[in-house]
């Protein structure tokens, strides 16, 4: 049984590792570039290195995942609309199989906040409004957790040195041991009702817009 609800517990969690909680930014206007022209369009997360969730009764990771979606150059109108997440091709790690389903697309409302105080060496906030992933694991018929509401990562710019990654330079978004929350209505009372999450995911747009291929550099300012 310890198994069964970790397993449930860290599909749903890997799949908000990019938007958890964390302070609020300072007032600032907001400019989001490529280059040196302010950038609108779409925006993909890939994941660096392996996601890892923590609860009172276990852990797991994930090395595979991607969240496409598209941003405003001043930083509103983030929109998720599409997230996969995997290890190695198949089920992110644990010892029973789960189906995980990202659930209510578009995820819109979002945000990115330039940081003037530059709060824990972060340069912005980044905002994922709405979320929802649900996680059923295929054993008693299905045990299902479900997570999701407004959570918020750090974002650094691609030469900030306090980026998750220093040998990647793109402009990065992630989490340090943030706290994710389950909802009640449709998850098992067997889930617990949180967990601790770590992931950092480099994020590029598309230099041909429309392109489907992500090879932008970006960064924000005020």
């Amino acid at each position: 049984m310890v198994h069964l609800r970790r397993t449930a517990v860290f599909g749903v969690a890997s799949l908000a590792a990019l938007a958890l909680a964390a302070p609020a930014a300072s007032a600032a206007t907001t400019t989001i570039y490529a280059g040196s022209d302010p950038y609108s369009g779409r925006v993909q997360a890939s994941l660096l290195g392996t996601a890892t969730v923590s609860t009172s009764i276990g852990s797991g990771s994930c090395n595979e995942s991607t969240l496409t979606g598209s941003i405003q150059s001043d930083g509103t109108g983030l929109t998720i609309n599409s997230a996969t997440f995997a290890t190695d091709g198949g089920p992110c790690s644990g010892t029973v199989s789960s189906t995980i389903t990202p659930e209510n697309f578009p995820w819109t409302g979002g945000t990115v906040v330039y940081d003037t105080a530059h709060t824990g060496g972060r340069d912005a906030a980044v905002t994922i409004a709405n979320f929802r992933v649900r996680a059923v694991v295929n054993i008693f018929g299905g045990i299902t957790c479900i997570y999701g509401g407004n959570l918020t990562a750090n974002g650094y710019n691609p030469d900030n040195p306090n980026r998750g990654d220093t040998s990647v330079a793109e402009a990065q978004v992630g989490v340090t041991n943030a706290t994710v929350s389950k909802i009640s209505s449709g998850s098992s009372f067997l889930c617990p009702s949180t967990a601790t999450v770590s992931a950092n995911y480099k994020l590029l747009g598309e230099s041909t817009p429309g392109s489907g291929t992500y090879d932008q550099t970006l960064h924000v300012t005020e």
